[in-house]
């Protein structure tokens, strides 16, 4: 398992797509995976450096770990902002038109229809959000 640990500010979005990316390379990631994968932690930790502090900046930390059978990752996300469960809200209805759905939630369903799996936990004050995604196509 390896871990960074940031300022969660847009700026910092490349530093932790670069640590991903290194990761699923050194795993033999797919690219077809690996751009789905890049898609849902770009919404992730912008979501965090955007919504997680108010005001003020914190920490995030993005842990990665690659499992070996079967082939997969988990990537998880961890702030101390305030608490927020992204997959509390109910999707949106991708049957309307852009004009008619409410604004919000879009990023977050597109996570979820993407990868394996999605847990979020509140822990000891700390958000926590796991994404898990195999790695064979």
């Amino acid at each position: 398992m390896k871990e960074l640990e940031l300022e969660a500010l847009t700026d910092n979005l490349s530093k932790v797509q670069a640590f991903v990316d290194e990761q699923l390379e050194e795993a033999g990631c797919p690219i077809k995976i690996q751009i789905q994968i890049d898609i849902a932690v770009e919404e992730i930790f912008i979501n965090i450096a955007h919504y997680a502090y108010s005001t003020e900046t914190g920490k995030a930390t993005v842990r990665i770990e690659i499992l070996p059978d079967p082939p997969s990752v988990d990537i998880t996300f961890i702030d101390k902002g305030i608490p927020y469960d992204p997959l509390a809200k109910s999707d949106p209805d991708v049957t309307l038109s852009a004009e008619e759905r409410k604004i919000g939630g879009l990023g977050i369903f597109m996570v979820k229809k993407s990868m394996d799996d999605v847990k979020y936990q509140y822990l000891d004050g700390h958000n926590i959000l796991t994404l898990k995604k195999g790695l064979v196509i």
